[in-house]
């Protein structure tokens, strides 16, 4: 069904007229979610016009008539919009798979269900009715791996479209209500994609520390509601490669009796079969981190965020589950986890438990408490590892706090101790972080971090620490100008200029560094950013693995980006980094990549992702002890490095319920013209005669993902996949890896996955 811009006049008169400031006590009809805003059903609703600019962040009136309408019934919290359209301006039809981030219009409803400013959600709804949903914790991060059951759809226009969505009340654990009345706090805003423009409800940016505790207030009756729901699932795996075929099965439980409590539990859950990681080259001694999509550990995880501004740092890094067993046989066999939250009063708690079978099987737990004090937030959190294995025993204890005295100031700090216990010898270490964030008047911001990590902290049993051992300091100075002459192809400057500077516990330097960089909206839709920075000279104390550290020089490097918005059936993006290495030779090797990307539209239901790299580095500095063996310790080869990089998608949206995913990934790495280099005691690298090889590889990741829904959460997947890894101690050249890397076989499968929610 298509409605005119005369059809619409009506129901728009009405609407207005039946609308109010303040939510009625009770909804006036059923709302049917079918994107027709019938006045009937959104009697009493509140009614919201004032949508303004925030992208660019000028908090002016828009230009493109929006309006919604917000609602509580029995049922969740019911959102409508009404979003004109403009002559001249392209209004895209591409549909989309859930969580898939592309240009389009689409609108979007933040709800934080307490209206703490603790923890929200994000439901995101497009004109083709796609749909996206995140968590959003305090910090203003936003996570995509959840994935919430609620209803909506769209209705499109000539002149306008209509959405209506529909959030229940099962999807988190609220504070208990006092009386009939509860109070949340809600965010609009519509999203023009051809042009990248964004109005909301009220004026605030997600790119603001605040952001969260700015939300509207609003009071609603106090509505609860109840769910139990199973999601059985079996898989059936057939290994092309060893002919062996391979069957599982198991169940998520999600129980949520009132609107304080809920619980979730996985019985031999799903290891993400049908889900697969990006290829990635990593010779550092840091971790590679990757985001988890297992429907039970992403399922309220936002409560358990504990960050530690360091990277990727947190104390509960669900990828540790099902990890490599302690025995090294393979990934853990994980029988079952637990995890629950609601609250208390003013408190909020939350416990996690799973557990692995086997000799080597793990027992990970945690604890999580939060309480607001007006304009302070307080935390702890416990985490404990169990490794019978390995005779270890890992315990940490964090507490949080986060001070919001007004709008513009932030100030969020951790103190965390660690308690590692290996064959009966104790361990222990802490570490404080602190971070300040201040926003000032005409678009100026100010940012200071402060961190301390112990040399023993230790949390990667249960969580996440790249690496320990350092105090680090930033502080940054930030300036978003959104008052550009008319005539000007940008809308938006949000320049950052940030100092920094990273020590190990010894007093060693390890990072002195200068950036600037500038993230530019371009009136086009489309996006130009670019940075650089200088480095001065520092040490690398991880390189040689806790041996000698090695002195690096000054250096630089400076980064560009364009995004172009998509005309006709093309959208392309090119960036292009060139840096100077400040390692160990003396001639000031370069180095440089460039890659591009670009989207054929075939249709607004099929489309082909491109995006080809190219990465040269003269001085590619990669540790050799560990293969080369004791008396190396402190060997360090540098080679000429080049890659190439392939990452290609077809997307087929077939309809509402169909969709069918072509992934490849493919890589040629060579390191040629190796120079062995002995770190001394100083820091100082000098030549040598060691048996540093040329190496090079290949690698292929290649996936067809065809999924049907069969009801909301609930999917059939048939999965092919093939990849493999090669390598060659001889240089061959990146090229020439680059094309035999199709040809790899290493795995070939076929997987068939059903699982389907049943609600009670």
């Amino acid at each position: 069904m298509r409605l005119s811009p005369k059809r619409s006049l009506l129901p728009l008169a009405v609407l207005a007229a039946l609308s109010s400031p303040a939510f009625a006590q009770e909804a006036g009809a059923q709302v049917k979610i079918d994107g027709v805003i019938d006045p009937a059903e959104w009697q009493g609703a509140r009614h919201v016009t004032d949508f303004r600019m925030v992208q660019p962040f000028t908090q002016a009136a828009t230009r493109h008539p929006t309006e919604a309408w917000i609602l509580a019934t029995p049922e969740g919290l019911a959102v409508a919009f009404r979003n004109a359209k403009l002559a001249g301006v392209e209004t895209p039809r591409q549909r989309s798979a859930r969580d898939q981030d592309v240009a389009i219009d689409r609108v979007n409803v933040m709800l934080d269900f307490d209206g703490d400013g603790r923890s929200g959600y994000d439901f995101t709804l497009t004109a083709s009715d796609g749909i996206q949903d995140s968590t959003i914790t305090s910090g203003g991060n936003f996570s995509s791996d959840w994935d919430g059951s609620w209803q909506h759809a769209v209705v499109d226009g000539e002149g306008e479209w209509t959405a209506e969505l529909l959030i229940p009340w099962h999807t988190a654990p609220m504070k208990k209500a006092a009386g009939d009345k509860r109070t949340v706090a809600v965010y609009l805003d519509r999203v023009v994609g051809s042009i990248n423009e964004r109005m909301a409800w009220p004026a605030v940016s997600f790119e603001r520390p605040q952001f969260l505790n700015q939300f509207e207030k609003i009071e609603i009756p106090a509505y609860s509601q109840s769910l139990l729901a199973i999601t059985p699932y079996v898989v059936g795996l057939q290994d092309l490669v060893a002919k062996d075929n391979k069957f599982d099965a198991g169940a998520d439980i999600f129980w949520k009796p009132n609107s304080q409590f809920q619980l979730s539990a996985t019985i031999n859950p799903d290891f993400g079969q049908v889900e697969s990681d990006s290829l990635v080259v990593n010779f550092s001694a840091e971790e590679t981190f990757f985001g988890d999509k297992r429907p039970f550990f992403t399922e309220n995880q936002g409560f358990f965020d504990f960050g530690l501004l360091f990277d990727n740092s947190q104390l509960l890094y669900t990828r540790r589950v099902g990890a490599m067993a302690d025995d090294g046989s393979g990934p853990g066999d994980i029988m079952g986890a637990v995890k629950f939250n609601g609250s208390v009063g003013a408190t909020q708690y939350g416990a996690f438990v799973a557990d692995e079978r086997g000799d080597a099987g793990r027992r990970f737990s945690a604890l999580r408490l939060q309480r607001a004090f007006g304009t302070q937030n307080l935390g702890v959190m416990l985490t404990n590892v169990d490794r019978p294995f390995l005779d270890r025993s890992a315990n940490v204890i964090g507490f949080d706090h986060r001070w919001q005295p007004d709008a513009s100031l932030t100030v969020a700090s951790t103190l965390v101790g660690s308690d590692v216990e290996v064959a009966g010898q104790h361990t222990r270490d802490f570490a404080f972080t602190s971070m300040a964030q201040k926003t000032l008047d005409k678009g100026w911001s100010l940012t200071g971090l402060l961190i301390h990590y112990g040399e023993d902290f230790e949390v990667n049993d249960a969580g996440y620490l790249g690496r320990n051992d350092l105090n680090y300091g930033q502080f940054e100075v930030g300036k978003r100008i959104t008052q550009l002459p008319e005539g000007s192809a940008f809308s938006s400057h949000n320049i950052r200029t940030r100092i920094e500077g990273l020590q190990n516990n010894g007093g060693l330097w390890l990072q002195k560094q200068f950036r600037f960089n500038v993230n530019s909206q371009r009136k086009d839709g489309g996006n130009l950013n670019w940075n650089f920075q200088l480095r001065g000279p520092a040490y690398d104390d991880q390189i040689t693995r806790g041996h000698n550290p090695m002195y690096v020089r000054n250096g630089g490097s400076a980064y560009i980006n364009r995004g172009f918005p998509r005309r006709g059936k093309w959208q392309f993006g090119v960036d292009a980094s060139l840096g100077l290495a400040s390692g160990l030779r003396q001639d000031t090797p370069y180095a440089w990549s460039a890659s591009l990307s670009s989207t054929y539209y075939i249709s607004d239901a099929l489309n082909i992702e491109l995006w080809l790299g190219h990465v040269t580095d003269q001085e590619m500095l990669i540790w050799q002890g560990g293969d080369l063996g004791p008396g190396y310790e402190n060997v360090v080869g540098g080679f000429h490095m080049n890659r190439y990089d392939l990452n290609a998608s077809l997307n087929w949206n077939i309809g509402t319920r169909h969709e069918l995913r072509v992934k490849l990934e493919a890589l040629g790495f060579d390191a040629d013209d190796p120079i062995a280099w002995r770190v001394g005691a100083d820091g100082r690298g000098m030549r040598s005669n060691d048996p540093v090889q040329p190496f090079s590889f290949r690698n292929m990741g290649f996936q067809v993902r065809y999924r049907y829904e069969l009801a909301p959460l609930s999917n059939l997947y048939v999965v092919y996949g093939r990849g493999g890894f090669g390598y060659d101690p001889h240089a061959v050249g990146a090229f020439d890896q680059f094309n035999d890397a199709f040809s790899l076989r290493d795995d070939e499968q076929l997987v068939v996955k059903l699982a389907y929610r049943f609600e009670l």
